[in-house]
């Protein structure tokens, strides 16, 4: 397989914050759309897009929270969703579509991670129907709305190694496992961008994959504290052993990816630390240190996933 996934050379790195991402760059007159922008790098990246003047839209599954965690910023509005319920998305969508605005920058920020067994919708998995098939409703039924020349972001996130798509048993039906689980929803992001960014071509869209770095976020928040330290994440005390990134510097691969100009006529990639992943070796196990599994680039695997997406939700903006 050929592909683009070979750094550019970026001039950032792992210690880059989302504002030091944006600086220089006037997003005035844009418009962002971050689902779960009032959390951990998710808020981050919502302070670092509204720094550099864009007005962004907020979709939250717990409202209150999320005017309460944005108050004080300027150029920000709420509205609810619900990722894990297509009723949910849809009539957010309506409410979107309904005024008019267009998307100049779509970010599926928001997500699940190892969570207990959890069934939503008509039986699926939670974190593949949360994580993945949430924002594939979303981004499809809000797509009359994204602007040509627009760019979408799509989180994943290094654990996409620990499974490719399950495609015998999707939704876990055989046995549940919470690690695999979230990286075949993580896998799913990544082909999720592949497939977007072949889809949107025609417009000038493009659309981006990223592991944002280990960042200690709510996005821990299913996990027991005798997990962690097993996975020697803190001590017996609570003490962050490893280096993890802060908020601000996992935001900010996100906003390169969003807003950089270094990436402009580029599409369908992975991306980590501010600048494009090299495939995984080929031989590494379990979670690398870092890269993209090749099954995560692959086209047709993307296409596939993309029309088995479009079969369970129902909704298809592409013919």
């Amino acid at each position: 397989m050929t592909t683009a996934q070979h750094k550019i050379g970026s001039g950032f790195g792992a210690t880059t914050t989302a504002a030091e991402a944006v600086a220089g760059i006037d997003l005035t007159g844009k418009l962002a759309l971050v689902t779960g922008g009032y959390s951990g790098i998710g808020l981050e990246t919502t302070r670092a897009l509204t720094g550099a003047g864009a007005h962004v839209v907020v979709p939250a599954r717990r409202r209150q929270a999320a005017e309460e965690a944005l108050d004080g910023i300027g150029g920000v509005e709420v509205g609810e969703l619900d990722l894990g319920d297509l009723d949910s998305v849809r009539a957010f969508a309506e409410r979107f579509l309904a005024t008019g605005r267009r998307i100049d920058l779509l970010i599926a920020n928001a997500g699940v991670m190892a969570c207990p067994e959890t069934r939503v919708g008509p039986g699926w998995e939670a974190q593949f129907a949360t994580n993945h098939l949430g924002h594939f409703a979303l981004v499809n039924r809000l797509w009359p709305a994204v602007a040509d020349g627009a760019r979408v972001v799509s989180l994943s996130s290094r654990g996409h190694h620990y499974s490719p798509i399950r495609w015998d048993d999707v939704q876990f039906t055989r046995g549940y496992d919470k690690w695999a689980a979230y990286g075949q929803a993580k896998t799913a992001n990544v082909l999720f961008a592949v497939r977007l960014d072949e889809l949107g071509a025609a417009r000038g869209v493009h659309a981006f994959a990223l592991h944002p770095g280990g960042i200690m976020t709510p996005l821990q928040r299913h996990l027991p504290r005798e997990e962690m330290i097993e996975r020697g994440w803190i001590d017996e005390a609570g003490n962050v052993l490893m280096r993890f990134k802060t908020p601000e510097q996992g935001a900010a691969t996100t906003v390169w990816a969003a807003t950089s100009p270094q990436l402009d006529g580029l599409g369908g990639l992975y991306l980590e630390d501010c600048d494009v992943a090299e495939l995984s070796p080929e031989d590494a196990g379990g979670l690398a240190a870092s890269g993209v599994r090749r099954y995560a680039v692959d086209r047709d695997e993307a296409r596939r996933l993309w029309t088995l997406s479009a079969e369970l939700t129902g909704v298809a903006a592409f013919a």
